[in-house]
């Protein structure tokens, strides 16, 4: 989405805080319940598959200076470039996801193991031809974004969970059980701010 154009931009309404960073919804009133998450680091502050809004570069002012952008998921490149742009930082991409790369207008930074300078490790979850995501987890495993594969709107959600897989998936991506973290922060719908080990631990075991 272009700088030139800021009357285009959604208004920034929907606004999670919690303990480490932001989460967005530039559409708050959409089916897809698309958000966006912001990670307050030591290195500063790292943007996650976003969409933009008006208002959003003043509640990151509030975290810190801009470190980067990071998109993990590839149909979540969204207005990641825009954003990087204003903030004069680079796009980042998981090394091995080459077609979030061929997604984007311009080269992207690559992502190795670890968010740069961060204590956020980037994990492959899905990588396929038609697929690619990766999943962010703090070195304490208190936070785990993923972005597409968990959600929490009632498609993705069986019976009573709070937290379920994307239904289009035939099985449920390895290693997903290997987290117990105390948050996760999802794509879409609102994400998981209070016991979600037990909450991940039931959705998981129900499929």
């Amino acid at each position: 989405m272009p700088d030139d154009e800021p009357a285009e931009r959604p208004s920034l309404e929907a606004v999670a805080e919690w303990d480490g960073g932001i989460t967005w919804f530039a559409h708050p009133g959409e089916d897809a319940m698309r958000a966006s998450h912001a990670l307050a680091t030591e290195s500063g502050v790292w943007i996650v598959d976003p969409l933009d809004a008006d208002g959003l570069d003043e509640r990151l002012s509030g975290l810190g200076e801009v470190a980067g952008v990071a998109v993990i998921h590839d149909r979540h490149t969204r207005d990641a470039e825009a954003i990087a742009a204003r903030h004069d930082v680079p796009v980042h991409v998981p090394e091995w996801m080459d077609l979030t790369r061929e997604k984007l207008d311009d080269d992207p930074e690559p992502l190795g193991g670890r968010v740069p300078g961060t204590n956020y490790g980037v994990h492959r979850l899905i990588d396929s031809d038609e697929w690619e995501e990766a999943v962010l987890v703090d070195e304490a495993g208190e936070t785990l974004v993923v972005m597409e594969t968990l959600g929490t709107l009632p498609a993705f959600c069986d019976g009573d969970d709070d937290i379920g897989v994307q239904p289009t998936l035939d099985e449920i991506p390895e290693g997903l059980d290997d987290y117990h973290p105390e948050r996760i922060l999802v794509g879409h719908g609102e994400s998981i701010y209070e016991d979600a080990a037990t909450k991940l631990a039931a959705a998981l075991d129900g499929d």
